[in-house]
């Protein structure tokens, strides 16, 4: 086991990363938050003062050249992640990069190549964090035959923040800085691919881009929306048969709604991610009293101490490998494919 005190540098400081992976690798001994670099200075600055790290970097590069530092977490904004990635591998670092794994799948795999080539080194992807404490559970009914044979897998996650047409840009909605990724898409698909253990043989997709120019606040400057502000998906899974049903959408005033549904032969699953509720029905009953998870099976968010763990003992990456990563983006190019094809049908490309 190694023992050495780990010390982690941070390339882009933004919300997720200051809200749990500072917190999350402040809690484990033996590690140290060594430098980090933001989009300028100044930022980095005021990050490295309110959350205890040790240096600032004038750039990412320094942070991945520096022989001092044994890892690094990436948490910028798509655009950036398979760049960063493949240079800290190249460095010799272990790298823990944000979702959604890269822009596109061309970049997914160049990331997964460049881990392949260094093995000595952890190279894990931040989980997508709605269902930790729940997966177990939700593969065991799965897989003793509880829901009997998978049916339909539906998934829907809406809200309003793009129903203003004066809504301001944001990063999600700029290609430059999201690529193929849309919405909440991968990551939900992530989530489902880790229940069901299957991949769609095919799918066809229908999106819509409700108001192409925005601006970013404070700017004058008019960008161009290609990200569609609904996405709808329709698709088979190779191995079940089951039907892939997903709906995203910003413009959904109201009331958001963040939902899973597996529906079975024996009986059918919803979890409701805002309620953190998962309840289970018979078939052709109503819904019973939600299933309480006992404390042990409340895994909850370790990412950070997974990421070291792997790194101290060699233990494998499971949530989330680039293997899996690399999954998930197929289905996001897929997806990308048959919006560039009016809708065309794409069969499975992994």
């Amino acid at each position: 086991m190694d023992t050495h005190k780990l010390r982690i540098g941070f390339i882009g400081a933004g919300a997720n990363t200051r809200k749990m992976h500072i917190p999350g690798f402040h809690k484990l001994e033996n590690v140290e938050l060594a430098v980090v670099a933001n989009r300028s200075v100044e930022s980095a600055e005021d990050v490295a003062k309110k959350n205890g790290i040790q240096r600032v970097a004038k750039n990412w590069r320094e942070v991945v050249e520096d022989p001092s530092i044994d890892a690094v977490c990436i948490g910028t904004w798509p655009y950036l992640h398979a760049e960063a990635t493949i240079a800290a591998l190249e460095n010799g670092k272990h790298v823990l990069c944000e979702a959604r794994m890269a822009c596109d799948l061309a970049e997914a795999q160049a990331m997964l190549a460049a881990s392949q080539a260094h093995p000595e080194l952890v190279a894990q992807l931040v989980p997508a964090p709605f269902s930790l404490d729940f997966d177990a559970t939700i593969r065991e009914m799965i897989e003793t035959g509880k829901l009997g044979k998978l049916l339909e897998v539906r998934v829907v996650h809406t809200g309003g923040q793009s129903a203003n047409p004066e809504a301001p840009m944001t990063w999600r909605q700029d290609v430059a800085l999201s690529g193929k990724n849309i919405m909440t898409m991968g990551i939900m698909h992530e989530t489902v691919q880790r229940w069901v253990q299957d991949e769609p043989s095919w799918l066809l997709a229908d999106g819509a881009v409700f108001q192409p120019e925005r601006s970013y606040p404070g700017s004058k400057e008019v960008m161009q929306v290609s990200i569609p502000d609904s996405l709808s998906v329709m698709g088979r899974f190779a191995k079940t048969g089951a039907r892939m049903v997903y709906h995203f959408s910003s413009v959904e005033s109201g009331k958001p709604r963040m939902e899973f549904r597996l529906n079975g032969s024996k009986g059918a699953l919803r979890f409701d991610t805002y309620e953190t509720a998962l309840l289970f029905a018979p078939a052709g009953e109503v819904e019973e009293k939600k299933i309480i998870l006992s404390r042990a099976e409340s895994r909850g968010w370790q990412v950070e101490a997974d990421f070291v763990h792997s790194i101290r003992e060699g233990a494998p990456v499971k949530l989330t490998s680039f293997e899996q990563g690399v999954r998930y983006m197929t289905f996001t190019e897929m997806v990308a494919q048959s919006l560039a094809g009016d809708s065309q049908r794409v069969e499975w490309i992994g």
